[in-house]
């Protein structure tokens, strides 16, 4: 099953973001259950202002523990998360995988 997890940034965080974005995208590369993810940005398209990534797995309290360890959660980064089940229906994940 997919969830679709939409990471909302507290305001004025983006030193946060980088102090700990190395260490999150290690946690991303290093996870089998990533089908694709990147950052929101804000209005001049330019500055990070979340995430979005679209995990497999099998339930949503898997989900809720992979957010949980994702090193940008633990530093206190995002200002809200928000995890849905998410039915691929348009591309192909296998090219995701």
């Amino acid at each position: 099953m997919y969830f679709i997890l939409y990471c909302k940034d507290k305001p004025a965080s983006l030193d946060l973001r980088l102090a700990n974005r190395q260490a999150h995208l290690d946690y991303v590369k290093n996870s089998t259950c990533v089908r694709l993810g990147g950052p929101i940005l804000g209005d001049d398209n330019e500055t990070m202002a979340g995430s979005v990534l679209v995990l497999e797995l099998d339930t949503l309290s898997e989900a809720r523990a992979w957010s949980d360890a994702d090193p940008y959660t633990k530093a206190g980064l995002f200002g809200s998360i928000d995890i849905r089940p998410f039915r691929w229906t348009v591309g192909n994940p296998a090219l995701a995988k």
